[in-house]
């Protein structure tokens, strides 16, 4: 096990996200990250989750009452499984999800190619940087809007008791096929962890 996970014996969930260890870059995301994308971007159409887990996402999105397409390319008893996202061929309307880690920039190329509206992904903010994207993704098709955290997200385990707060901070990336190509940076109001914590 990472040593990062324990602290003198004791789990300690500020230093990393805490992964699903038995398996491949597995984190399920908390009800209220998804609601906040929710309450300030409008999707129009269905909404295919296509890194879906256990639907942590997809039922928020179902909830907000967009048509929603579930899969994911491993077996997690949710949606169609065996999806390889980075090999699909089949367009949609939107596209949200949170991608694994490792996968992020294979995701923003074949996002931008399937979604007919918009595509969201749920990203480190640090993603930003770096010469290669600054060179590739961000000068060939640049995010229209950053909607930046202003609470840490913290990744848990389903079914793990959840409490303290992580370090790393997190920002929805949206790519609008009707907007301008240029990037808007915005801020999500503080509140949207209290507001939606009984929908977790």
């Amino acid at each position: 096990m990472d040593a990062t996970y324990n602290l003198n014996g004791g789990f300690k969930p500020t230093m990393k996200r805490f992964a699903d260890l038995a398996g491949p870059d597995y984190f399920p995301t908390p009800t209220w990250a998804t609601h906040a994308l929710m309450e300030n971007e409008k999707f129009s159409g269905g909404i295919w989750e296509c890194a879906c887990g256990d639907g942590a996402m997809s039922r928020v999105l179902e909830s907000r009452g967009n048509p929603v397409r579930s899969s994911d390319l491993f077996d997690r008893g949710f949606g169609k499984a065996g999806i390889d996202f980075n090999t699909a061929t089949t367009p949609a309307d939107n596209i949200v999800t949170n991608p694994p880690y490792n996968s992020a920039e294979s995701f923003v190329r074949s996002g931008v190619k399937l979604a007919r509206n918009k595509f969201a992904l749920l990203l480190r903010l640090a993603f930003l940087e770096g010469a290669n994207r600054a060179n590739t993704i961000f000068a060939e098709c640049p995010p229209a809007r950053v909607w930046v955290f202003s609470e840490r997200i913290t990744f848990y385990p389903a079914g793990a008791v959840q409490a303290g707060s992580g370090t790393t901070a997190y920002a929805w990336f949206v790519w609008d096929k009707n907007a301008p190509a240029q990037t808007e940076l915005k801020w999500f109001q503080p509140g949207y962890k209290a507001k939606f914590a009984r929908a977790a």
